[in-house]
């Protein structure tokens, strides 16, 4: 469990920082296509690997084969961010530690600005109370996915990894869709279109009772659930001042995880009672119980992406640009 939590630190602390280059190589009429190529690269990642460590553990099997597969999906991975290492070069420049500090000093003076100047920032803080509300909605999605097709469906492992690999295509034509849409139609534009489809999905799930069908839904909400990821990561570098995306994707990340817990206890919440009062009331088995109380959990993801929706809906995207081209310097370190 240590090793489980420490590869999480590790993993979301590097999510930062892989963010914050965005900007530095990536100028604003093109942030868009670039964050989704990485998307959908990096989903496209994700299948091969699963390819590769999947028919071991199917046709062998074994604890052995299942820690050989974590291994060697942890070289996988290290081998994947050589590029980053060998041959990105960042726009910005290595500063000296100033007499008497040190790094850790350093980062709470500057998380302390940024959290004293990002006020000024009104759009970002609309895109980052929004993204706080439909993130959650996406969570929702990727935590029970896999679970509302064994519950509604009775979907067996073997068929859910063939779901989540179909899922998974889906999402890299999703990320790279958006991504060229994101600079042409406008980042906030592509993700209004990007949560209505991720909303489609939900309610068609609720009506649909054919296992054929949920294959469709899944690849409908993993083509779009992408396009709000990644379009949500371009938003934030186009709402960052030059040179501080690693202060302000740090704040998009701290939000993105602290919220993360509300979202899916509310669908367990309301999936158990839903369940309970199905069986009491309606004197359903308990597996038709189950499963209409997971319908009816549907719909508390819809609720958490239509506020969000309509929250961004009151950003405004030029606004948001404008101010962080033109407050970087007197807002951050003045």
């Amino acid at each position: 469990m240590l090793f489980f939590i420490l590869a999480e630190i590790g993993y979301r602390s590097a999510q930062v920082f892989y963010n914050a280059l965005l900007p530095e190589i990536a100028g604003p009429e093109e942030m868009g296509r670039i964050s989704g190529n990485g998307w959908a690269i990096g989903s496209a990642g994700g299948i091969i690997c699963l390819l590769l460590v999947l028919p071991p553990i199917v046709l062998i099997g074994g604890a052995l084969i299942v820690r050989l597969a974590l291994v060697f999906t942890g070289v996988f991975f290290a081998a994947s961010a050589l590029p980053v290492f060998l041959w990105l070069r960042e726009r910005a420049e290595p500063q000296k530690l100033p007499a008497g500090e040190n790094y850790l000093t350093i980062a709470l003076k500057r998380l302390g600005h940024t959290f004293r100047a990002v006020r000024k920032f009104k759009e970002f803080i609309k895109f980052i109370v929004a993204f706080l509300v439909y993130n959650d909605g996406i969570l929702m999605i990727l935590d029970f996915g896999a679970i509302l097709g064994a519950v509604l469906y009775g979907m067996e492992q073997q068929e859910l990894i063939i779901f989540m690999i179909i899922v998974q295509l889906a999402s890299v034509a999703g990320a790279y869709l958006f991504g060229l849409i994101a600079d042409d139609f406008g980042g906030k534009r592509s993700l209004v279109v990007s949560l209505l489809l991720t909303i489609v999905p939900v309610f068609w799930l609720y009506f649909s009772y054919s296992r054929l069908e949920f294959y469709f839904i899944g690849a409908l909400a993993g083509f779009a659930l992408t396009g709000v990821q990644s379009v949500s990561r371009s938003l934030v570098g186009m709402f960052s001042p030059p040179g501080h995306s690693a202060e302000f994707y740090g704040f998009f990340a701290v939000t993105g995880r602290t919220s993360s817990f509300i979202g899916p206890t509310i669908f367990g919440l309301l999936a158990a009672e839903a369940t309970k009062w199905y069986m009491n009331t309606q004197q359903m088995t308990a597996l038709a119980a189950e499963q209409a109380g997971h319908r009816v959990a549907l719909f508390s993801i819809a609720a958490f992406l239509l506020t969000g929706l309509f929250m961004l809906l009151l950003v405004n995207e030029k606004k948001g640009r404008a101010a962080a081209a033109s407050q970087m310097e007197d807002s951050l370190d003045g």
